[in-house]
């Protein structure tokens, strides 16, 4: 019976002069985000999550991330998920739970101790559903941040068609593990989409070969010749000859050539190409 009370009390207190506490809630949330959403929205969004967080408590629930509070939590989910998406702040999403406190304060009648008692127990429901949304917040802009580098790794890391027979690599930037497998995904399946049996692995704009990335350009040169296709490795300049050879890394047979011309040439040889009748008949 007295934990009944007990949730008569978070009731009432929500209930009390709810009409102005989600008015207030609702202004203050708004304002907060200065109009990057509409006051219509944002009206939809809390009367929702309000109506379901006084249906959980009347229910019993004062469990943040108990069952009874399941609605509420989905709401709040949707909710940080589209202020992830739309670029606000963990704080701007917070304060869409945080502002009730603040709101409810005026219903909190004087030297009334079941209202006071009443006021904190509600607060600490909201400071673990702000916990949440707060959580729900960062996985979602994890989520973002891993897509955006996916799709920026995979716009790093082209194929291209050169000559029939004959597709290129052109690599920039830093050559890890990660990108590595990117790299090999994407070659080994253009090697079989256009049937070519050599391949370009051009690191003109590769800052510095180390040798890590010596040991992923050569996993990717073992896997395009299982494939079989010939791999050549372009790019290689004199500052990055010179590190090679300090390191003490060995390329064996593999072709390398200075620039990416001089690949492409030795790959129309090795395919069969007449390169002089084709200058000539240029003339």
């Amino acid at each position: 019976m007295a934990e009944q009370d007990r949730t008569s009390d978070l009731v009432g207190l929500l209930s009390a002069d709810r009409e102005r506490v989600e008015s207030e809630w609702i202004g203050s949330v708004a304002g907060s985000l200065k109009g990057r959403i509409s006051k219509a929205e944002v009206d939809r969004e809390l009367r929702e999550l309000y109506a379901a967080l006084v249906e959980a408590l009347a229910s019993g629930g004062e469990d943040a991330r108990g069952d009874n509070l399941s609605e509420t939590r989905a709401l709040l989910t949707e909710l940080s998920r589209n202020r992830a998406r739309q670029g606000f702040t963990p704080s701007e999403t917070a304060i869409s739970v945080l502002a009730l406190k603040q709101a409810l304060e005026p219903a909190v009648r004087n030297d009334s101790a079941a209202d006071t008692t009443a006021y904190f127990r509600l607060g600490r429901i909201l400071d673990d559903l702000a916990l949440f949304t707060i959580e729900t917040y960062t996985r979602t802009r994890e989520e973002i941040i891993s897509s955006q580098a996916a799709q920026l790794m995979e716009l790093s890391t082209p194929v291209v068609k050169l000559w029939d027979g004959v597709i290129a690599v052109p690599l920039v930037g830093t050559l890890d593990s990660a990108r590595t497998q990117v790299v090999m995904e994407k070659l080994l399946q253009a090697l079989v989409d256009t049937g070519s049996e050599q391949a370009i692995i051009d690191i003109t704009g590769v800052p510095a070969v180390d040798t890590q990335v010596a040991q992923h350009l050569l996993k990717t040169v073992v896997a395009a010749r299982l494939m079989g296709a010939e791999c050549t490795v372009s790019g290689i300049r004199p500052q990055i000859a010179q590190t090679i050879v300090a390191l003490g890394i060995e390329f064996g047979d593999i072709v390398t050539k200075a620039t990416l011309a001089d690949a492409l040439q030795h790959a129309l040889k090795k395919s069969g190409v007449d390169l002089v009748t084709r200058q000539g008949g240029a003339r």
